[in-house]
């Protein structure tokens, strides 16, 4: 559904993409995972037809970003990071004002207008003026303008960003029913637990660069660093001690009587740390292997990419 190839982006001496590929299949929720400033927002600003890149090459729906702009806005909805709402609008004239931009005018506008509002649960603040809104308010409602065309693919830069714990779960319930309905997402975010639950692919990027893309599972089943947490019947000192001389290891955190840690290698090294610790002074009553987050794969492949 979405590809690019070698995309470079400079601004003036600042390279902002350093040869990007993606690749997001049709019918997928892609979490977009970056620090701020990594190239997320350049990305979907080129791909929306917003940007033009120095090198490379991008296709959205089998469109090309450069040689097809205006197919590009006929199957694209584009919500930025930073918006711009009209104060002296109604929230049903602010979706009537862009319809019309898109040719879409009479009984067929205002059905569509409010089929929109009820999607994002804002049909009782139809007549209400746009600047009486809440942050989360007015979120929903530029999610609801970068519906007005029925778009196959949705490009959302931050939709989280500033909402308060509330309006982020109502916002990740609408991304839901998104999905069901058949659209492509892309959801950029720097704050990733917001997209653990939420998307099939993630795609992370670090100074312009892709470290990795893929299904989510693979991204989080990986056999690079597995994270394990021990409790012991009583000080865990002895099991601490061995886990730090030991290669590929590493503590994350202890207590009293437990710490976590990671560890890199295959089945067979775990075995035998845990075969050390047991016969060590440790009185062991819990060993587990705990789930691996976003974060941790992020961080991990950050760290990679500094050793490199």
């Amino acid at each position: 559904m979405i590809i690019t190839r070698g995309l470079i982006k400079k601004y003036g001496r600042v390279m902002a993409l350093q040869g990007l590929d993606l690749e997001v299949p049709e019918g997928s929720v892609y979490g977009f995972i970056g620090q701020n400033g990594a190239g997320k927002t350049t990305t979907l600003r080129i791909l929306a037809g917003l940007l033009i890149p120095e090198e490379g090459r991008a296709e959205v729906a089998g469109r090309d970003v450069l040689r097809d702009p205006r197919g590009i806005r006929e199957v694209v909805g584009y919500m930025p990071d930073f918006f711009g709402v009209y104060d002296d609008l109604r929230v049903g004239e602010y979706l009537l004002f862009y319809a019309a931009a898109y040719g879409i005018r009479g009984e067929v506008a205002r059905k569509l207008r409010d089929d929109l509002l009820e999607l994002v649960e804002l049909g009782h603040k139809r007549d209400a003026f746009v600047d009486t809104l809440s942050r989360g308010m007015q979120q929903r409602l530029c999610l609801a303008r970068s519906l007005i065309h029925d778009p196959q693919v949705l490009l959302l830069d931050e939709p989280a960003s500033g909402l308060d714990p509330l309006a982020r779960v109502e916002m990740r319930e609408i991304l839901r029913e998104l999905c069901r309905m058949g659209k492509t997402i892309i959801i950029s975010s720097h704050i990733l637990s917001e997209l653990a639950d939420l998307c099939t692919h993630v795609g992370m990027i670090r100074e312009g660069r892709l470290l990795r893309q893929g299904p989510l599972s693979d991204m989080l089943a990986g056999d690079r660093v597995r994270k394990f947490i021990l409790r012991c019947n009583g000080p865990v000192e002895a099991a601490v001690a061995i886990i730090e001389g030991w290669p590929g290891a590493g503590i994350l955190s202890k207590a009293v009587n437990q710490v976590e840690f990671r560890l890199s290698g295959d089945p067979g090294d775990i075995a035998a740390l845990l075969r050390e610790i047991v016969g060590s002074e440790a009185q062991v009553v819990h060993f587990a292997q705990t789930e691996q987050s976003l974060e941790d794969t992020f961080i991990q492949l950050a760290r990679e990419v500094n050793g490199a």
